[in-house]
């Protein structure tokens, strides 16, 4: 395995915005990132399996569910994503890392609430996916805990790119104890 890096991080969707965002900002910072787009089986066998053979372990793994943050994107993007695979790769992730590793989901405050909240028009199956998301990893907490990790969910505007991702990458490297990190606006706690 040669010289191996203080850090190894994987992230999901970081062809674009948040996930690139993220990324840039882990590698910024001296962390060695490794990148996934697909989430068949194969594919996160293929990159679990490569993970272990170069470096025997990882140090986080953000799964990345804003793909919906922008208003205008396709419910398409964020319904692509199964619950099925994001589970699948935590499960995969999980014994190649060490106790005090991180799990760092990020969604929007309209998936997070969903459906106790309204969404905007044209979002909820958007929203409906992210959220099957973070309920599929909820329920995996007590594997996480036995293993050491830790899993948050980072939960953002629907247009809050930059701070967003910089929450996310926070969420990666500093234990969060109440698993939830909340960026933008207040108003997404409010009543309706």
């Amino acid at each position: 395995m040669g010289h191996q890096p203080e850090r190894i991080v994987l992230v999901t969707g970081a062809a674009g915005g948040v996930g690139a965002e993220a990324a840039r900002l882990l590698a910024a910072a001296g962390t060695h990132v490794i990148t996934a787009a697909r989430w068949d089986e194969a594919s996160i066998s293929t990159v679990i399996d490569s993970i272990a053979a170069e470096h025997g372990r990882l140090d986080g793994v953000i799964i990345n569910a804003s793909c919906g943050l922008d208003i205008d994107s396709s419910p398409a993007d964020a319904v692509g994503l199964s619950p099925d695979a994001q589970r699948r790769l935590a499960r995969q992730a999980v014994p190649l890392m060490p106790a005090g590793a991180r799990i760092v989901f990020a969604t929007t405050h309209q998936a997070h609430f969903y459906p106790a909240k309204a969404v905007p028009k044209g979002y909820a199956a958007a929203a409906a996916s992210m959220r099957a998301g973070e309920t599929a990893l909820h329920a995996l907490r007590a594997e996480f805990a036995r293993a050491g990790v830790q899993f948050t969910v980072v939960s953002g505007d629907l247009t809050d790119r930059r701070d967003m991702a910089a929450a996310v990458v926070n969420a990666t490297n500093v234990a969060n104890s109440s698993g939830v990190v909340y960026v933008g606006r207040a108003d997404y706690q409010m009543t309706a």
